[in-house]
């Protein structure tokens, strides 16, 4: 259990990796298709912030990639390497998965999205200071209940996946 609380940590590194170099780096208004229509609106597309920002925001977010995939795998090859039936990879799957949807919805929506006194998103888009609030908590739930139901099914795939290699 201990590995997968590990893995669940590395897929949560590479959401907000993700999310800072969409954010922080690249700045493109692409990246906020998942915002809330208030955000959405007042948001202004970017120039380069500065000379090699694109770069390291495309590098980190290929990384983030990466970090999330490599967290499946690991979880795949200790699995097979103990012996893993589908029962065993069905949880660790759904774990990992449920535990990133628990860091998104918590981390990412609450505390970065809905609190402007934490200033994430205000420090690249000040303009979204004054229509942050805790009102946009849950504005999304329909996406993130879909997510939710679709981790079982991907946890099932990849239980079924493994257990065949």
């Amino acid at each position: 259990m201990i590995i997968t609380l590990l893995l669940s940590l590395m897929l949560m590194a590479g959401l907000f990796l993700m999310l800072l170099a969409g954010v922080g780096f690249i700045q493109d208004t692409k990246f906020f298709s998942s915002a809330p229509k208030e955000v959405r609106d007042v948001i202004r597309p970017r120039e380069e912030s500065f000379k090699g920002a694109y770069a390291i925001g495309w590098s980190m977010a290929v990384f983030s990639v990466l970090l999330m995939t490599g967290a499946f795998i690991i979880g795949a090859w200790n699995g097979i390497n103990n012996g893993f039936g589908f029962g065993q990879f069905f949880i660790r799957f759904i774990v990992m998965e449920l535990l990133l949807k628990a860091f998104d919805i918590l981390f990412l929506d609450w505390v970065l999205l809905c609190n402007a006194g934490f200033n994430f998103f205000p420090h690249f888009y000040p303009e979204t200071k004054e229509v942050l609030g805790h009102y946009l908590f849950g504005y999304n739930w329909k996406t993130h209940l879909a997510h939710i139901i679709g981790s079982f099914v991907v946890a099932a795939v990849l239980a079924w996946v493994c257990i065949l290699l």
